[in-house]
């Protein structure tokens, strides 16, 4: 896998020139955003890791084998900012969830440790607002006892309303499990517009030539 940092940018306007599928992580400030988007991308430090929770505060595109950009959006919920600045980045996020000029999908992160948030059911309701391809990813999974997994996992769900065929992923980055998951599910994506490309220039992800 070939990745690389692409540009930080404070708005919509200072995203990439160049129009790719993006895949975009979204989730509360502490949990565990970074560490995930490392795992996903086997990479060691690429995704910035900070003892401070709100640490990633613009929208950073990473590029994927020339094929995709992974966007690590803000968290929310637990950074100690102010209002203003809080209320800024949700307006950064939902601008960008609801963007239509560009092709994305979105993974909702969830702590498996946590009854989801109203922030977390707000960021539910957005994606389901704007129409794109969403699922959830439970982190942490280690956190919790197996015998226990599932009773946290209908919870999360029931709390989130979510319909069944929602995409569910569990996740754990001390077990370096689940993202095997998540890379099938982009991939899937990908190959799903590639084919829709083929007889429709409009298609909702469009594809750059070559392999991806």
């Amino acid at each position: 896998m070939n990745v690389e940092f692409v540009t930080s940018a404070a708005n919509l306007a200072g995203r990439p020139e160049l129009v790719l599928p993006e895949f975009a992580f979204v989730g509360r400030s502490n949990v565990g955003k970074s560490s995930l988007i490392n795992l996903f991308l086997n990479r060691k430090r690429i995704a910035k890791i900070s003892g401070k929770p709100g640490k990633t505060r613009l929208l950073n595109y990473f590029i994927v084998d020339d094929c995709y950009y992974l966007v690590d959006l803000p968290g929310y919920g637990f950074a100690k900012v102010s209002k203003k600045e809080r209320a800024g980045w949700h307006r950064l996020i939902k601008g960008y969830l609801m963007a239509d000029d560009r092709p994305k999908a979105v993974f909702l992160l969830v702590d498996v440790r946590h009854r989801p948030s109203d922030e977390d059911r707000q960021m539910r309701a957005w994606l389901e607002e704007a129409g794109v391809p969403w699922a959830v990813v439970i982190t942490k999974a280690d956190k919790v006892a197996k015998a226990k997994r599932m009773e946290r996992y209908q919870e999360i769900a029931t709390v989130l309303e979510l319909d069944p065929t929602t995409p569910f992923f569990p996740t754990s980055v001390s077990d370096r499990e689940g993202t095997d998951d998540l890379h099938s599910w982009v991939g899937a994506l990908l190959e799903a517009a590639s084919a829709e490309q083929v007889g429709d220039k409009d298609s909702v992800l469009p594809i750059p030539e070559g392999e991806c």
